[in-house]
């Protein structure tokens, strides 16, 4: 009888533990989409496309000094953990004009870790504002263009966010001066969309053997 349940333990219950958070993978790991068809930024200079990656996308604004920490936080909670995916990307849009401020933070972030995937993207007051307000949130942008809060951009151009959230019901962004914040939601946020697709391009790729 012990031995029987001690095999129990070992073998049958890692595979019912399996089974159900593969079954929760499938049936309810999808980020909601909350807005659609957000325009892509390749006008902007800098050379950043939302098109095929999952963006994380920022407004730094013109004081990027006092967003220095925001991005410290960013870079340590999200990017490292998710930097290695080739899709995946940060993007911070930029007003024209800050260059010499974005080379100072680009610096700063480089002594944390290697910055190949941070993206700063420098547009016009109205083309910032233009592709904030395609967002559709309920955040709003400061006066010098920026905010503390970034925004999970899929393939597509759609936003993604929660529309459950437990303290806000939908949640459009993530504020970055928050770590807390940066580790429970965005983190687990960022890991389910990645699956998402990875899950989808190996459907794909049996789909095609099978044929």
């Amino acid at each position: 009888m012990k031995k029987a349940s001690v095999l129990l333990i070992l073998f049958v219950f890692p595979l019912v533990a399996y089974l159900f958070f593969a079954s929760g993978v499938n049936n309810f790991g999808r980020l909601p989409i909350l807005t659609e068809n957000i325009s892509d930024i390749a006008h902007f200079e800098g050379g950043a496309t939302f098109n095929d990656q999952i963006t994380i996308l920022g407004f730094l604004g013109t004081n990027i000094d006092l967003k220095q920490g925001n991005a410290f936080n960013l870079n340590q909670k999200i990017y490292k953990r998710f930097g290695k995916f080739k899709d995946f990307q940060i993007v911070m849009l930029v007003p024209k004009g800050e260059e010499k401020k974005v080379e100072d933070l680009k610096k700063e972030l480089g002594k944390l870790s290697e910055i190949k995937k941070w993206n700063f993207a420098f547009g016009t007051t109205d083309e910032i504002t233009s592709i904030f307000n395609q967002l559709k949130s309920n955040i709003k942008l400061d006066s010098d263009l920026g905010t503390s809060y970034v925004f999970i951009i899929d393939k597509d151009r759609n936003l993604r966010g929660r529309n459950d959230d437990e303290d806000e019901g939908t949640k459009y962004g993530f504020n970055t001066t928050s770590v807390a914040e940066l580790n429970n939601k965005m983190e687990d946020d960022v890991k389910i969309i990645l699956a998402e697709y990875r899950l989808a391009l190996k459907k794909n790729n049996a789909d095609r053997s099978n044929k």
